[in-house]
């Protein structure tokens, strides 16, 4: 994380890197319609999003209240790998608010 943000210099806050990394969901719409689910943009960084999602899956699995977090959200339909997306996104704002506090 320290050599993709520069030290954490090159991303403003986490909502940043997470569209460079291609974790935060965009919908697709024209106007007032909306063309389908929201997605996440073609344009990532895809070494940075295999290692996030890696360390996801991971964390769903060890961390009590993200396995929490993904089993009742796996329970209400949702697909897999966007609950490991979003536990992904989770991560980032972890990391970025521990780097920012004073």
């Amino acid at each position: 994380m320290l050599v993709l943000t520069n030290n954490f210099a090159s991303f403003e806050n986490a909502r940043k890197f997470n569209c460079y990394a291609g974790l935060a969901p965009f919908e697709h719409s024209s106007g007032s319609s909306i063309k389908s689910k929201t997605r996440t943009s073609p344009l990532r960084n895809r070494k940075t999003k295999a290692l996030l999602l890696n360390r996801a899956n991971s964390a769903a699995v060890h961390d009590t209240e993200l396995r929490s977090y993904f089993k009742r959200k796996t329970g209400e339909g949702k697909h897999r790998m966007v609950v490991l997306n979003a536990i992904a996104c989770k991560l980032v704002y972890r990391i970025f608010a521990v780097v920012n506090r004073p």
